[in-house]
């Protein structure tokens, strides 16, 4: 599928069994700003294809996945809406590991332990192609929106807000 020296992920894993194409984005990881869009600026691409992926804990559905542009913030009231719950958290940072599998800064929607209901910005119907974590700091994976919508079993909605300055 996609010819790197990035070690192979769960992520990457899942997409070539599933043979979905992807091309791997590289960036140097910075510890000190792991935002979503130091990476696209790294990257090069649009803030608007470069996603991340927010892992919560909803009231009543139990864990979700949120995937938006890394220029947005998630508007809980309205991801707790669409998911079905009266409120959402998102999961603590010392859980994200046990939980997905992934660590903060590397977390996928894609091959996590376990399938969570997973919910896209509706933004990504619209894209060609976005990026999203490769399941590791250092790398996104670049795929068809409508393949990794498809994968994922996303549901679209409108819960991404204008991050507050």
């Amino acid at each position: 599928m996609a010819k790197q020296k990035t070690p192979k992920t769960n992520a990457m894993r899942m997409l070539d069994i599933a043979k979905i194409p992807y091309e791997i984005k590289e960036y140097v990881v910075d510890e000190n700003d792991l935002s979503g869009t130091h990476i696209a600026d790294q990257i090069g691409l649009p803030y608007e294809m470069t996603f991340k992926t927010i892992v919560t804990k909803g009231d009543k559905t139990g864990y979700c996945v949120f995937c938006l542009p890394c220029h947005k913030e998630i508007d809980f009231k309205a991801a707790a809406r669409i998911s079905g719950n009266k409120s959402i958290e998102p999961l603590h940072v010392k859980d994200l590991l046990g939980i997905t599998g992934y660590i903060r800064g590397g977390c996928s929607p894609v091959g996590m332990k376990k399938k969570f209901p997973t919910y896209f910005d509706s933004s990504a119907a619209d894209l060609e192609k976005l990026t999203v974590s490769a399941g590791m700091k250092g790398a996104q994976l670049l795929v068809e929106s409508k393949a990794i919508l498809e994968y994922t079993e996303a549901t679209l909605g409108d819960f991404a807000i204008d991050a507050v300055k």
